[in-house]
């Protein structure tokens, strides 16, 4: 337990911070879920739009530190690929 002022402060703080980049990360995944719910659907316009939607979102949490550069551009690159085949 924190004993000190600032560690109390502290701990008040890491608390809300980890409240809120779960709130961010739950973003993230609840857009890769509806690309990923368009392209299961078969429907290419509406994986094509979602997938739009979703990868100014990625990028902005992955310039935020929630998620790692590279797993952003993993789930942009694998999603696109997806999106491309289901149009093909």
């Amino acid at each position: 337990m924190a004993n000190s002022p600032q560690a109390r402060k502290r701990a008040r703080q890491n608390d809300k911070r980890r409240l809120h980049n779960a709130s961010l990360r739950s973003l993230v995944r609840t857009q890769i879920k509806r690309v990923i719910a368009a392209i299961k659907e078969g429907n290419a316009e509406q994986a094509r739009a979602a997938y739009d939607k979703a990868v100014p979102v990625i990028d902005r949490m992955a310039d935020k530190g929630i998620i790692h550069k590279n797993k952003a551009a993993r789930h942009k690159s694998r999603l696109n690929a997806q999106v491309k085949k289901l149009a093909a």
